[in-house]
């Protein structure tokens, strides 16, 4: 009789972990937002259908469009916190995290941003949380790996070729702080509406200003564009991208463009490591079959998936109750959580919610795949290495 009531107790106390995600589904750029959300619901779902949840309470993914539009971003927070009353949310983009951070604040909910702008870890950081390090590790790395393969005696020339918002300049400051500091010339800064459909005018410049390098921040449609302006114009430098450069629809269109000619900072796991993180990723692909080749949008998916599930995890272990003020200092409480490889191991404290700050150099094959070019390395700190 006591172990039927044991029972009937638990399962009378489980209850849905309500996660709110404000993603962009429809707007520009939202084939990255689509992949976000399919990799986070696939690993909730597998969480819940193989797991039971978390200590049996299952994981509700509540999912808002935004549209790429700010204010329909802040909306869709604000009814996760008043209506929802969600436990946990992930916001999509660098300006819809920025804007969205009093209302975090105000009512106190962990949020995780997919973008990973720096700007949103300027104080107050209270409650927001990045997956892996911000763009600022992408910048420091790139402009390492550029002069670890820089020939001739001048020092390398570099252009920035951005969106105009808030996404694209994030790279801006801290690109032109660390090139001024490791003597690399920024030849110039070209920045473009995320409508833009020909980009031959910015390349051209660059072309004239002799950049060598063409570092980019800009979503995988328009880098298909610059290819396609680079092209037209004779013109081809080392292009090089934050990891945000691909996703599935990237190598449908760039039949013929991409000519492995792009290489990218990428801080996570790969097909070819083969590890324990890696193998979870597959497991999930051959589960739910919502990508049938690795694709960086759905591996972010899953990894923010991932570190809210063990937030979960540790709240209910070291607090006994999983709610978002539990939430919120459990995670503060990450010390080299181990995540198998699919993303460097995170520690956030009360002052850093930075999650790391581990990069490496991928070359992107035309044909889907990636091949590591150098070591993971903490720009730096650590030396980097040329792998090939």
């Amino acid at each position: 009789m006591a172990m039927i009531c044991g029972g009937i107790s638990a399962t009378a106390q489980a209850k849905d972990i309500k996660v709110g995600a404000a993603i962009n589904l429809t707007g520009p750029a939202s084939t990255w937002g689509q992949y976000h959300a399919k990799g986070q619901q696939d690993y909730f779902n597998y969480v819940n259908e193989t797991k039971g949840g978390v200590f049996g309470n299952k994981i509700d993914l509540i999912l808002a469009d935004t549209g790429y539009k700010v204010p329909e971003a802040v909306a869709a927070v604000r009814k996760f916190a008043v209506q929802d009353k969600v436990d946990m949310i992930a916001t999509w983009s660098a300006g819809a995290g920025l804007a969205a951070k009093p209302i975090i604040k105000r009512y106190e909910i962990p949020a995780i941003n997919y973008s990973t702008a720096w700007e949103i870890l300027q104080e107050p950081i209270d409650y927001m949380y990045l997956p892996f390090g911000s763009y600022k590790l992408d910048c420091y790395a790139v402009l390492e790996y550029i002069l670890a393969i820089h020939k001739g005696d001048g020092p390398p020339k570099v252009g920035l070729l951005t969106y105009n918002n808030a996404y694209g300049r994030s790279i801006h400051k801290p690109s032109m702080e660390y090139a001024k500091s490791k003597n690399i010339d920024i030849v110039s800064i070209e920045e473009f509406p995320a409508k833009t459909v020909d980009l031959t005018t910015e390349l051209l410049r660059l072309k004239n200003e002799g950049a060598q390098y063409v570092f980019m921040q800009m979503l995988p449609a328009a880098i298909i564009s610059a290819f396609k302006s680079a092209d037209r114009i004779d013109y081809d430098p080392v292009f090089l991208g934050t990891w945000t450069s691909t996703d599935p629809d990237f190598f449908k269109m760039g039949g013929g463009l991409i000519r492995d000619r792009l290489r990218m900072q990428f801080p996570g796991g790969l097909p070819v490591d083969d590890s324990d993180g890696i193998k979870m990723l597959k497991q999930l692909m051959d589960r739910y079959k919502t990508v049938d080749s690795f694709d960086a949008s759905y591996w972010e998916g899953v990894v923010v998936a991932m570190i809210m599930e063990r937030a979960f995890i540790r709240a209910q272990e070291r607090y006994g109750k999983i709610n978002p003020e539990n939430i919120n200092k459990a995670m503060e409480s990450f010390k080299n959580e181990d995540f198998g490889g699919l993303v460097p191991n995170i520690t956030y404290t009360k002052d850093d919610h930075g999650a790391s700050f581990t990069a490496r150099i991928v070359q992107v094959h035309e044909d889907g795949t990636f091949t590591p070019l150098t070591n993971f390395y903490v720009p730096g700190k650590e030396k980097i290495q040329i792998l090939k």
